[in-house]
């Protein structure tokens, strides 16, 4: 590869790296919700396809991402917090079941959800100035 080619890759991993070093937690948050919620469009995009190790791929990761967003509820600090868990529970079985079976449709429903949990994770974040969550490192 061309250096420039080599030196623009550092510097926009750098630039990442910095962004996601420096971001508040909530903007961390949004960043890692927006992966998994990449991560299920690609899934989607891949049973379209027939290509069930990109399936795969991408639903494994966005099952990893909801065990990391589930470990970084502190329950003892929020009365919700329990449900949101049992929550993410559940989106991690289905996510591991239509993984399991390649059933589309309930990779669909769980997104449907995850959509949905997203959607109100942004709202509460742009409408906090406080932390939301610390999320686990190596994730996203």
């Amino acid at each position: 590869m061309p250096a420039e080619i080599l030196n623009a890759a550092a510097l926009r991993e750098r630039y990442l790296t910095e962004a996601i070093q420096t971001a508040t937690p909530a903007t961390r948050l949004v960043m890692v919700l927006d992966k998994l919620e990449l991560d299920l469009h690609r899934a989607d995009q891949a049973f379209e396809s027939g290509d069930l190790k990109e399936v795969n791929d991408n639903l494994v990761h966005a099952q990893e991402i909801l065990l990391a967003l589930r470990g970084t509820m502190q329950v003892d600090l929020w009365e919700g917090a329990p449900r949101v868990v049992a929550l993410y529970d559940y989106l991690h079985n289905e996510l591991l079941h239509a993984n399991i079976d390649k059933d589309r449709a309930r990779a669909v429903a769980a997104t449907e959800h995850i959509t949905a949990l997203a959607g109100a994770w942004r709202q509460a974040a742009a409408a906090t100035s406080e932390p939301l969550v610390e999320v686990a490192g190596g994730v996203a």
